[in-house]
């Protein structure tokens, strides 16, 4: 008989609908339980495409004897971290003080008023590997709870003192400084692997945001050395394992440090981070390769990951028939049935053996260069590049025919907001209209189903928004806004992130502590109001809000935003300093607070060719902290940088402006492009 989870939205928590354990959904019901029973919560915290979550639940979840230790000791409650990043970010600081590390699933014991006091990660069904069981864990939480209650709530207390810092004010050391900026940035080449690209080592994660970094620290230098490391690392990544290399799109990470063996789950998040950052590196360098890259991750999400009305659904799980991976590999014996004539081609290009990779199947993966392999098979390029297609073509035919992935189609707005930013730059730098078409189809469809009295809404499936949406989700999309606003110069967009900027303020800063805070004021109270400056695997909602205040006090002229900021820039300079590898997107911001924006104003009418033709000439180019404005009349009203700016009599113009200082108007596209290059050059 299903549970009370059976009446969620979440796919994750529909998932353990069936489990015998008696779940709640977090909420005020299963606390006034614990409270009225003197028991603890069991809180377990997990997302749908979570390979390890999915092996707990089939080992414990579903495990009739564990359930009813699970029901007889402890309120058990399940929490969907995509839904609820506040719940998710406030026990995860707990289980990594209490064991040094975190992931998921997350499993946590809490007083009844929601304190925690005990935790972990994944517990096995026996004691393994010297972990303790999760039948013996729950036994002995249970003892101490009943008999050494004193013992546990000075624990509980203990845990409870790492989330005052969070909550306190904060205070600003030494202010940032472009010579502060560039220390901080440059030491990430100490964590920089020159072998295969990227950072640190196994498992090993893309960290797109660090590598936004080092191609800002190229523009800004002109130092071929960081554009390098960038082109190594994006290589390496798109050539491996992590990429899907017949369909398109990232895997969340590598189970090694070669980028060869994925965590199978696709996530739209780093998706929407990397295709952005694959636009940013065909600006710099105009390979075609990142251009594919890109185009390619977009037509995934086209044909997998995109909902009828418009939006993008969450994640792909790593899993399918039970087992890890298995829709994304082959065997030789497969291989060599399905391409025929052309396996070879696919043999040696891809490294497929009778041994593989992975289990003894192989994850394809780029082994050899093209030239190289027709150099070993005697065939000239067009015939290799025609039989990688038919073996591409013949492999996706028969990959479609075996059980997907499951998909969690809840609708996220932050993540969202990531892929309309890159989608709306990528339409515009590759001047591609039917991806122009799909992402202003999203922001329509994001604003209608998102937004409600001025205010974001976290989650969106099924005609259904739910949740109060978090800092982030506020920022985030109106990041996406901005970057449709930069596409089609409609005013609407840009009016709309002002708004969502201005909603950030009135609903998640504080005066008194000077930070913005990931929960709104009137959101529900929880253990701590949580702040998680780090950006992880997403951009922290501060690092977003941030990037967002300073963007809209270059368009409005809005110093109150800009001063807002640079005050939380300073307020984590020495962190940044300490700990450059923690705060990517934050790095990224502080760039255009230390280095100011490259403006451009573009005066003339929208849609004439003189006017795209200067458009399509900034698109082409890499210039980091961009503030793009155009139009004329009531589309360019109460904007400074359209002032006084009109076209003349010959037609459109283009102004650009940087520290204070504005070239020659022009309408010469080549003299255009050599401004932007200049301008962007700050060191």
């Amino acid at each position: 008989m299903p549970n009370r989870l059976a009446a969620e939205s979440s796919p994750y928590l529909q998932q353990h609908a069936e489990n015998p354990v008696d779940w709640y959904a977090w909420g005020p019901e299963a606390f006034a339980r614990a409270v009225a029973e003197d028991k603890p919560i069991l809180l377990s915290i997990g997302y749908a495409a979570c390979h390890w979550c999915h092996v707990m639940a089939h080992e414990s979840f579903e495990d009739e004897t564990t359930a009813r230790i699970m029901n007889d000791l402890f309120v058990n409650v399940k929490v969907d971290r995509e839904e609820r990043p506040d719940v998710d970010s406030i026990y995860m600081q707990a289980v990594q003080a209490i064991t040094g590390h975190g992931g998921w699933p997350m499993t946590m014991f809490l007083t009844p008023e929601g304190v925690p006091f005990y935790g972990g990660t994944y517990y096995p069904p026996e004691d393994r590997h010297g972990m303790p069981s999760f039948r013996r864990v729950m036994v002995s939480v249970a003892e101490a709870w009943k008999n050494q209650r004193d013992s546990v709530l000075k624990g509980a207390s203990s845990l409870k003192e790492i989330y005052a810092a969070a909550e306190g004010p904060t205070s600003a050391g030494a202010g940032l400084t472009s010579t502060r900026w560039l220390e901080t940035a440059r030491s990430l080449r100490h964590r920089y692997d020159p072998r295969a690209g990227g950072f640190g080592g196994a498992p090993k994660f893309p960290q797109p945001q660090l590598l936004d970094v080092l191609l800002r620290l190229w523009a800004r230098t002109g130092e071929e050395e960081w554009l390098r490391l960038v082109r190594h690392s994006f290589e390496r990544m798109s050539h491996g394992g992590l990429y899907d290399q017949l369909r398109g799109g990232f895997h969340r990470y590598t189970v090694d440090a070669v980028w060869l063996v994925p965590h199978f789950e696709k996530m739209l998040y780093d998706n929407a981070l990397l295709a952005r950052l694959a636009v940013h590196l065909w600006q710099a360098t105009s390979h075609p390769d990142a251009r594919r890259i890109a185009e390619e991750t977009f037509a995934w999400l086209r044909l997998e990951m995109t909902h009828a009305e418009g939006g993008w659904f969450s994640s792909l799980d790593a899993d399918s028939e039970g087992h890890e991976g298995k829709f994304y590999v082959w065997s030789l014996e497969e291989v060599r049935r399905l391409c025929g004539a052309d396996a070879a081609v696919a043999e040696a290009y891809w490294g497929v053996t009778a041994e593989g990779n992975f289990e003894g199947a192989n994850i394809l993966s780029v082994v050899s260069t093209p030239t190289a392999v027709c150099q070993k098979l005697g065939i000239e390029d067009s015939a290799m590049q025609a039989a990688l297609e038919r073996c591409r073509s013949a492999l996706l035919t028969a990959r479609a025919t075996r059980e997907r992935p499951g998909l969690d189609d809840k609708i996220l707005a932050s993540w969202n907001g990531l892929m309309l930013r890159a989608m709306a730059e990528a339409a515009l730098a590759f001047d591609d209209a039917r991806l122009r078409e799909e992402a202003l189809r999203a922001g329509r469809f994001l604003e209608r189903a998102l937004i409600r009295d001025g205010r974001v809404l976290r989650s969106w499936r099924e005609g259904s928004a739910r949740i109060a949406g978090f800092l982030e989700d506020h920022a985030g999309l109106a990041l996406g806004f901005i970057a449709l606003y930069q596409l089609t110069f409609d005013r609407h967009w840009l009016d709309q992130a002002v708004a969502l900027s201005e909603a950030t303020v009135e609903w998640f800063w504080d005066d008194d502590a000077g930070a913005f805070f990931d929960t709104a004021r009137d959101a529900e109270r929880l253990v701590t109001r949580p702040r998680d400056v780090v950006d992880n695997a997403i951009p922290s909602g501060t690092s977003l809000a941030v990037e967002l205040q300073l963007l809209v006090a270059e368009y409005t002229g809005d110093e109150r935003a800009r001063r807002r900021a640079e005050y939380v820039l300073a307020t984590l300079a020495e962190p940044m300093q300490r700990s450059a590898m923690a705060f990517g997107h934050l790095l990224g911001a502080a760039d255009l607070a230390v280095h100011g924006a490259v403006e451009v104003a573009l005066a003339g009418r929208p849609g004439d060719a003189g006017f795209n033709a200067l458009h399509t000439a900034v698109a082409r180019e890499y210039v980091p902290s961009l503030v793009l404005a155009g139009g004329e009349g009531d589309a360019v009203a109460g904007l400074p940088l359209l002032n006084e700016r009109r076209a003349d009599a010959q037609g459109a113009q283009a102004f650009v402006c940087a520290r204070y200082m504005c070239e020659r108007p022009t309408r010469d596209r080549a003299m255009l492009a050599a401004q932007l290059r200049d301008r962007r050059r700050t060191c």
